[in-house]
């Protein structure tokens, strides 16, 4: 389909909160799939929101097989998760650092609960029931904190652990958000 500009933090389209989206299988909701697999195929990412590509719906695609940019990161199955809802599984927290295509060339050290169930549609309206840790948790509460205007920057405690990624790693290809 196409590759889709992807808004950089600054963009106030990134502040907004999603609207629910209430009709499945359509091709407008098809194409705008299409869009964002392109899209974060080109970026290498390991995930989109719509927001990031001006699309205020509440829609993500995630999916990590091998991703030069998360070397080390288990793999993740391609989702389409409509209309999510994140329930913590306990209260271990992890801090890992996390990038963004929306903020390009950073990173950053962001707690994120551990162990998470999330529940919400696929483009046809099934239902997703998963119950996930590790990376795959990361992955899903960075995605869905687009659709409330959430960047990650904004969940960083310590400012120290955040910054230019060859400043952060120096000597080591860490390939832009």
């Amino acid at each position: 389909m196409t590759i889709r500009k992807v808004l950089r933090m600054g963009d106030e389209r990134l502040w907004q909160r999603s609207a629910p989206v209430s009709h499945f299988g359509t091709p407008e909701l098809h194409e705008l799939l299409a869009d964002m697999r392109d899209t974060m195929q080109a970026m290498n990412g390991a995930g989109l929101a719509a927001p990031q590509i001006g699309v205020g719906l509440r829609v993500v695609i995630f999916g990590v097989q091998h991703n030069s940019r998360y070397p080390d990161a288990e793999s993740v199955p391609e989702t389409v998760l409509i209309n999510p809802l994140i329930i913590p599984v306990g209260n271990e927290i992890e801090e890992d650092w996390e990038g963004c295509l929306s903020v390009p060339g950073l990173r950053g050290m962001v707690p994120r609960h551990a162990h998470i169930r999330y529940q919400g549609q696929d483009e046809y309206g099934a239902l997703i029931d998963r119950t996930v840790s590790g990376f795959h948790a990361r992955v899903v509460q960075h995605e869905c904190d687009h659709l409330d205007g959430i960047l990650y920057p904004m969940r960083i405690r310590d400012m120290a652990k955040f910054g230019y990624n060859e400043e952060l790693f120096p000597g080591q290809e860490i390939h832009d958000e």
